[in-house]
């Protein structure tokens, strides 16, 4: 029988290192973000109230649709024991998600924010000549503080899933999350897996850490952020300075609620709290020099 899990959490945080790992499994099938989550929170909008038709819909029958499209996008992969869809939107319906599919449970990767701001302003400044689609205006993408404050903000990329995780993490179902710090990942992603696996009730899958591949160049050209996608090489640390300003560093340093075990029935595989400095070595991936990956 076919299992469906998903992969959320924060971007910039090895959600896609994650599921290139997974893959490497023939049971499983896993990718980076896909069509999936847009297409429910569409189909969602079409039932809702504004829809003068949705009146004929109970809620039987707006699980049956829902729970279709997920399974007809997944359809290929009917030799698959366990398929792990990605997208940041699924924190924020994990009531939808166990309600569609009780058997469900939740991989949410997490990093300490101020490295996710360092990760893409990485990303940005390697793509000096082509303005990122990240930003909505030259205002937006004019210096490190507009850019970080845009993605911060609490409908965009790095603020939306803040606070998508932050609901899932204190809610009612979040013993059906496991929380994955990326630097456990990236520097002991043995150990991360193994947890990954008794957290799923999967059989162990003997993992090849210093070959994993994953790619999608055409996605990430036309967001004009080229890599950010890419996972190749092994999956290791290398310590760096983050290129932040001190005041934005301190700032995002602040915000990792997830270390604290209070209010929450969460697994959780997670890195010690360092009490570093704006510009201390920070233990990152190589991926920010080309390998592994954390995005």
């Amino acid at each position: 029988m076919q299992t469906i899990h998903f992969i959320s959490g924060l971007p910039r945080s090895g959600s896609t290192l994650l599921a290139g790992i997974l893959r490497q499994n023939p049971r499983f099938a896993a990718a980076m973000t896909g069509p999936v989550g847009g297409l429910v929170t569409t189909l969602l909008n079409a039932m809702s109230p504004q829809n003068e038709t949705a009146v004929f819909l109970d809620e039987e029958k707006r699980k049956r649709i829902l729970r279709a499209v997920v399974q007809a996008y997944y359809s290929d992969q009917s030799g698959k024991q366990a398929i792990f869809d990605t997208n940041r939107l699924w924190a924020a319906q994990l009531p939808l998600v166990r309600a569609l599919f009780p058997q469900a449970k939740m991989l949410c990767c997490v990093r300490n924010v101020a490295w996710i701001m360092d990760s893409f302003e990485c990303l940005v400044r390697r793509s000096a000549f082509e303005p990122s689609r990240l930003f909505a205006s030259a205002e937006e993408r004019a210096t490190v503080y507009s850019r970080t404050e845009a993605l911060a903000h609490r409908g965009r990329v790095v603020g939306f899933a803040y606070s998508a995780l932050k609901e899932a993490y204190y809610g009612e179902h979040s013993r059906h999350l496991l929380l994955i710090d990326y630097d456990i990942l990236a520097s002991q992603p043995e150990a991360c897996l193994r947890l990954v696996y008794k957290f799923l009730g999967e059989e162990w899958f003997a993992h090849d850490f210093q070959k994993v591949e994953y790619d999608a160049p055409e996605f990430d050209r036309q967001l004009g952020a080229a890599g950010l996608h890419k996972v190749t090489g092994p999956v290791r640390h290398t310590p760096r300075t983050t290129v932040l300003p001190p005041d934005l560093y301190e700032r995002f340093d602040k915000l990792t609620f997830w270390n604290d075990p209070k209010g929450t029935s969460a697994w959780r595989m997670l890195h010690e709290p360092q009490h570093s400095t704006q510009h201390a070595q920070t233990p990152t991936s190589s991926s920010d020099s080309g390998h592994a990956s954390d995005r």
